[in-house]
């Protein structure tokens, strides 16, 4: 008997489940897609702002004579050295002092927005502009702290240093609607996103290898000096005029031998030994504590405050976020009453 008998169904083709992402893989994409050290950059963004800040504020008086028409490195020598050394300034544009006022006191503004975090990408950009405008117009006048912040206003623009403890942070959790549905992200969007991400993240990995790179490079040249080898090397400048705001304890430090050795070697071991105490967290947030209360010191005793604080705001990039997150936690109510206290009085109406 002829007949069709039906074939048995092919089995179907199993699924192979995708592979497993590579290690390299997943850091790109954690380095891409994920935020990282924003606490970090929020309080480097604030040190750096209130640095350049008081800088300006305090030499206010005098801003003329250091950056601008009375300044005794005139235009035409800044000129002939921005020639050579092809630095930036938008000074050298005009030497009128209407445009120097300008540039001056746009730095006041952007150092006091970069504090506030009001628009941050726009004020970062202007912070960086100003800093080096002014820095570049007259270099003779910097010191190793107008470096460090030269430096850091450049890396900032590349951060997202206002996702937190900022007045951009507080505008956008006000417009968010958390019963909103999340909004569809375009692919030009995504790339976008991705791309500022990692523009952050290299911003970071750049800062905290400055500041390495400042202590190891500090500290490697204090080892081949002889005052640093014998201990006396603190000794002389506290008995500079220029470093002597409190004369008294100027004389009773230095007057100690004892006193001189260990400052000069533990400032020796502090420099050199930080880069090798990053892989230990315990060991190094000790020696992050130690070199912060230094820098303290330096501003005290050496009368170098803006030095310190550009300093101690290059440190605050190592800083645990637990730690921030909790002094961030303790400030809030102060800033909740500082902001209460700020806030003008409703308007009432006229009575009748």
């Amino acid at each position: 008997m002829s007949g069709t008998a039906t074939e048995p169904a092919a089995d179907a083709a199993p699924v192979r489940p995708e592979p497993a992402p590579t290690r390299f893989e997943r850091l790109f994409d954690a380095f891409t897609g994920t935020v990282f050290g924003r606490h970090q950059a929020a309080v480097v963004r604030i040190g750096f702002g209130l640095a350049w800040l008081g800088f300006l504020l305090r030499e206010w008086p005098n801003r003329r004579v250091l950056y601008g028409d009375r300044s005794p490195w005139s235009a035409d020598l800044s000129d002939t050295l921005l020639s050579a050394t092809h630095a930036f300034t938008v000074l050298s544009w005009s030497d009128g002092r209407l445009w120097f006022e300008t540039v001056y006191h746009l730095g006041i503004l952007a150092a006091l927005l970069m504090v506030l975090g009001w628009r941050t990408r726009a004020s970062a950009v202007l912070f960086a502009v100003t800093v080096l405008s002014l820095q570049n117009r007259n270099v003779l006048v910097g010191d190793g702290g107008d470096n460090v912040v030269h430096l850091m206003a450049m890396y900032l623009v590349l951060v997202r240093s206002g996702l937190v403890w900022s007045l951009d942070a507080r505008r956008r959790a006000r417009r968010a609607d958390p019963a909103a549905p999340a909004a569809p992200v375009g692919e030009l969007r995504a790339v976008r996103d991705a791309l500022v991400t990692m523009l952050h993240n290299c911003g970071m990995v750049i800062i905290a290898a400055q500041v390495v790179l400042i202590y190891s490079t500090a500290g490697w040249y204090k080892v081949q000096g002889s005052r640093w080898q014998d201990g006396t090397a603190l000794h002389y400048p506290l008995r500079l005029d220029y470093f002597t705001p409190w004369p008294e304890l100027s004389a009773l430090l230095g007057s100690s031998l004892l006193v001189t050795f260990v400052l000069s070697y533990g400032t020796v071991i502090l420099q050199v030994a930080f880069p090798f105490t990053l892989a230990n967290r315990r060991l190094k947030n000790a020696l992050l504590a130690l070199m912060i209360a230094e820098h303290c010191a330096i501003a005290v005793v050496l009368g170098l405050p803006f030095f310190s604080l550009a300093m101690i705001a290059a440190d605050l990039v190592f800083l645990p976020t637990a730690f921030l997150v909790r002094v961030g936690t303790l400030c809030r109510p102060a800033a909740g009453r500082l902001r209460a206290a700020v806030r003008l009085p409703a308007t009432r109406p006229p009575s009748p």
